[in-house]
């Protein structure tokens, strides 16, 4: 019989701010011999997988496969990747289903091997043990959810503006646009982090005439182009469902070398549901982690009904020389559009703080919170419209800085404040926040003198951008839960003092604040009596006009 060969290449992706960068492919060979199924691996670590004739038609006449076909034992103690990476090299050439073997528990090593999903999979009741402990490649996921669409260069777009609604550019189809000016920096870091700052980047979505979402729009002015990349969008969502995942944690130097032994979703059009992560054996030290679900250069990916684990917090030495607890994820998306979360928890008390927050996002638009209880939402370097429903966080609450509208609304939030602007990129968001029906407990009950925007900004550091307050911030139907409060609680403020030193005209910022136009309250109670006032510092917000009803 003629052989039949197919040759996949996969990529891992490291997540950095100069954008996509590609390791060394991986080979997987697979033939269709006279021979029984089997899977090997050569001298060089690649594997080579037989199919028999016979197995061939009765894949496909079933329209899927098991691991259990590709020899994987189940038993929680043999290694199993190979097989399941074969499965999943099969089902991707023949297009068929993946379904894991009901009551099997798969032991994952610390081998380097990364698992292509291309196709639908049902990871249903069955258990897998991801072993961290001995590690080849920190780097490289466990599973990766890709696309067989290939990136290409758009070469001739030299230059782009904010709320631009067309590229010139002829498309295959709906595209994700990644676009570079390596020539300008921005984040720049303050803090015991510090750092000089990335690349200014967007990404955005285009139709095949070149036509943006304005949905997820440009937000930058690009007046040179370094690099864009035009990925295609695949149109068929994929369903990736079930799994009983326990990472048994590293033990490594705690330092910032992330691990990310995850599930990588770098497709388009992808649901994920039903599954569940766990982490054991997190000692007195160890390093972080970059998210067990870790979307990343894609767009429309739902995650829903999904339990997910905080992580220890561990410290080291930052960038500035000083102790720093390090952040250290379950949830990471980076570069991604349309991201929602439905209805999914946590297996830690989100009010534990010995657990870091849960998720951390970058360059990120239209972000989405429904029904979650989780212990935070995070913003780094930006987040273009986010929206947080029906949901409860924990004690790290709320983090952003970003753009356009953030809406929180019929929540609860247990955080320092009620919305945090990270003051080590500026405390900035040009927009607007809508808050309805939520309520607010300060610290998660724990005695504070409350604050609903909490920031700070000296006007002394160049973030790389014009930082802004929201323009305008609507608060209706707002309770707020201080009645645990220090003897001299003035009362609630809206805003933090985001600046000593600003009490007088006199005071000078190198850097501007933009600040808020404009705090409309409808209905704001609260359990201590008090009244809410604008800051402890009402110099600084001197300006801003209060509306109430």
């Amino acid at each position: 019989m003629k052989y039949t060969l197919l040759f996949f290449f996969l990529s891992t992706f490291v997540i950095s701010a100069q954008g996509q960068a590609q390791n060394a492919p991986e080979r997987v060979v697979i033939t269709s011999k006279k021979e029984k199924t089997r899977v090997n691996i050569n001298e060089n670590g690649e594997l080579q997988v037989n199919v028999s004739p016979k197995d061939v038609h009765k894949f496909k006449a079933a329209g899927m496969v098991r691991y259990s076909d590709f020899g994987a034992r189940g038993n929680g103690k043999t290694d199993d990747i190979d097989a399941i990476a074969a499965a999943h090299a099969f089902a991707n050439q023949n297009k068929l289903l993946v379904k894991a073997d009901e009551g099997a528990t798969y032991y994952i090593g610390g081998k380097e091997r990364t698992v292509v999903i291309r196709t639908d999979t049902d990871f249903g009741t069955a258990v897998f043990i991801i072993d961290d402990t001995e590690v080849q490649n920190r780097n490289a996921p466990v599973f990766m959810v890709s696309s067989g669409l290939q990136p290409f260069t758009l070469e001739s777009i030299s230059s782009l503006k904010r709320n631009q609604e067309k590229i010139a550019a002829a498309l295959p189809g709906s595209c994700l646009i990644t676009v570079t000016n390596a020539h300008v920096k921005r984040y720049i870091r303050f803090g015991l982090n510090q750092n000089n700052g990335s690349p200014q980047t967007d990404i955005f979505v285009v139709d095949k005439s070149g036509r943006v979402d304005m949905d997820a729009p440009i937000i930058w002015d690009f007046d040179q182009v370094t690099d864009i990349t035009a990925l295609p969008m695949d149109g068929k969502t994929l369903h990736i469902t079930g799994g009983r995942f326990t990472t048994i944690a590293n033990k490594a130097e705690s330092k910032y070398t992330y691990y990310s032994r995850n599930i990588a979703v770098r497709r388009s059009n992808v649901v994920v549901d039903g599954l569940e992560h766990r982490v054991t054996g997190e000692g007195d030290h160890g390093a972080p982690y970059g998210g067990f679900i870790n979307i990343s250069d894609c767009a429309y990916v739902t995650v829903k009904n999904t339990v997910l684990t905080g992580h220890k917090t561990y410290s080291t030495i930052g960038a500035a020389g000083k102790p720093v607890s390090m952040g250290t994820y379950d949830i990471s998306v980076n570069r991604a559009l349309n991201v929602s979360f439905v209805n999914c928890s946590q297996t830690n008390d989100i009010n534990d703080r010995t657990y870091w927050g849960i998720l951390g996002s970058n360059y990120c638009k239209n972000l989405l919170y429904d029904k979650c209880t989780l212990s935070r939402f995070d913003a780094h370097m930006g987040v273009a419209n986010a929206t947080i429903r029906n949901s409860t966080l924990g004690h790290m609450g709320i983090n952003a800085i970003g753009s356009g509208i953030f809406t929180v609304e019929n929540s609860t939030i247990n955080g320092r404040t009620l919305i945090n602007l990270r003051s080590d990129y500026g405390s900035t968001w040009q927009g607007e926040f809508f808050i309805r029906n939520c309520v607010f407990v300060p610290q998660g009950g724990k005695p504070a003198s409350a604050a609903l925007i909490g920031g700070s900004y000296s006007g002394e550091h160049d973030f790389g951008y014009t930082c802004y307050m929201p323009e305008r911030i609507i608060i209706e139907n707002l309770r707020i839960e201080d009645s645990n409060h220090p003897e001299d609680y003035q009362g609630p403020a809206i805003f933090s003092n985001f600046n000593p030193q600003m009490t007088a005209d006199s005071c000078h910022e190198q850097f501007p604040y933009v600040k808020t136009r404009e705090v409309v309250l409808k209905n704001v109670t609260t359990a201590s009596g008090r009244d809410l006032r604008i800051s402890d510092n009402p110099f600084m917000f001197k300006d801003v006009k209060i509306v109430t009803d």
